[in-house]
Parts: structure tokens; C-alpha cells; sequence
């Protein structure tokens, strides 16, 4: 199974300080963000990863990271998203690097509490389909929230103004290789985007989605307020290393 990271875009919302760097480069308590999803899917057991970039400083993911050995990788895949044409479209960058494998997908501003490895695992049992992770959030407009009947998942809902429920799903998916063909088949929505809620619609109509509760806290890093939370919910957790005791 291999792993996608997917840290392009402009990061807009967070101007200025995505005047002069990448959001995914932007720290978060005490080492870059992009370091929280790059770790998550090593420590679960993916050492074949991919990081999509984009903007004006996608060399700078180069010049950090290089081939990961701080990582405990021998080697590190990247490529480029020219400008923001959605999470669908960053994702469909990542063909011909799957190979036709199963591939674990993580949103570079998403951080989180606890270990991926159980859900990693889960689903490559799985025979094939897709997962995704969600939480119970306290502003679930801000995301794609889920729609149940019972247990049931019925859809996913990009930011609606009035949510049916308060899970919403986080940046943690995980795919056969059927989503490059989905993929292909989006249309742009009212954004101009390919949207990652259209891809995990089109699996669950085909009730080939799995759908597990994320332990633990969770945060995204895409706005101002979110961006504080994820650095103090880093700085308060003592199961992460902090100065001084770093593991990468």
C-alpha cells in the first residue's frame, strides 16, 4: 500500500504568510506541518509516499525533506499542482505513481492525534473500495459532513449551511485503484474545483465505502483559528516528542 500527501494549492486563506512560503511549510508548534502527515503515514507502516506540491515554493519541500532519511525513508516521490484546481485533481496526480496498488490519502494541513496504522491495516483487508475517517466536530459547515440512515452512510455534504449531522469527514482517505478513473469523470463545481466530496459520493452510491470514527483529537490547519488550534493541541499532547526529544 502507498501513501499520497497531498500539500498543494495557494493556501489563500492564510495570506500573507502564504505571500512568501507553502502553507504545508508553515510550522506548526515546533517543526513544519508537512512533518505531522509525513510521519503519520510512515508510523503506520507506508514507506512508499508521494507529495503532491504546488504554489511558488514547491522547492522548498525538496530542500526540507530531501529523501526523507530523517524519516527513516529511503527515498521520496514528488510532483506538482499548478494552481488550485482541488483536492480530486492533486489526487489524480498520483496514477501512475500507485501502480494499481491501494493507496492511503492525507491532506498536508490535517493533524491528528492518534495512530493510522489500525485503519491502514483494515483496509488493506478490505477487498477493495474505499474508507474514509471522520469526527464529531462543534462547526461542521466547514466541511464535508455526513449524511447517515441509522449506521448507514447515505452521502457526504460539501460545506452545508445547514448540516444534517456533525460528523464530518477528515483529510484521511484510502482508495483502490478505481479512484483514478472517478476521478477522471468530475466535473468541476461551483469553486472551479474537482471536488474529493464528489469522489467519496461516487463510492458510496456504489456502496463500496467503509466508514470509521477517528479517535483522538484532530484539527485541519487551513485558517488562522485552526492553524493556533493544531500548535496548541501539539504543544499540550505528551505523546509528541517536543524540543529536545525529537524523533524526526
Amino acid at each position: 500500500m502507498k501513501g499520497v500527501i497531498l500539500a498543494g494549492g495557494l493556501g489563500t486563506r492564510l495570506n500573507p504568510l502564504t505571500q512568501v512560503t507553502n502553507k504545508h511549510l508553515l510550522p506548526i508548534y515546533d517543526r513544519p506541518m508537512i512533518f505531522y502527515p509525513l510521519r503519520a503515514l510512515v508510523e503506520a507502516g507506508i514507506r512508499d509516499i508521494l507529495i503532491v506540491t504546488g504554489g511558488n515554493n514547491a522547492g522548498d519541500f525538496l530542500k526540507l525533506i530531501g529523501n526523507g532519511a530523517a524519516f527513516g525513508l529511503k527515498h521520496i516521490n514528488y510532483t506538482y499542482q499548478k494552481g488550485e484546481g482541488g483536492i480530486a485533481e492533486a489526487l489524480g496526480l498520483a496514477e501512475h505513481f500507485s501502480g494499481g496498488e491501494k493507496i492511503a490519502v492525507v491532506l498536508g494541513d490535517n493533524i491528528f492525534e492518534r495512530s493510522l496504522k489500525p485503519f491502514v491495516d483494515s483496509f488493506k483487508r478490505q477487498k477493495s473500495g474505499a474508507k474514509i475517517l471522520i469526527q464529531k466536530v462543534a462547526d461542521p459547515q466547514r466541511f464535508g459532513v455526513v449524511s447517515f440512515k441509522g449506521k448507514k452512510v447515505l452521502k457526504v455534504t460539501e460545506k452545508p449551511k445547514r448540516p444534517d449531522s456533525a460528523y464530518i469527514v477528515t483529510g484521511i482517505y484510502m482508495y483502490d485503484a478505481e479512484v483514478f478513473r472517478i476521478v477522471k469523470t468530475l466535473k468541476p463545481s461551483g469553486r472551479g474545483e474537482l471536488e474529493i466530496t464528489d469522489v467519496n459520493n461516487a463510492y458510496i452510491r456504489a456502496g463500496r465505502m467503509t466508514c470509521d470514527i477517528l479517535p483522538g483529537w484532530w484539527t485541519d490547519s487551513g485558517t488562522f483559528e485552526s492553524l493556533l488550534r493544531a500548535g496548541q493541541l501539539v504543544a499540550r499532547d505528551p505523546s509528541i516528542p517536543k524540543p529536545g526529544r525529537r524523533r524526526s
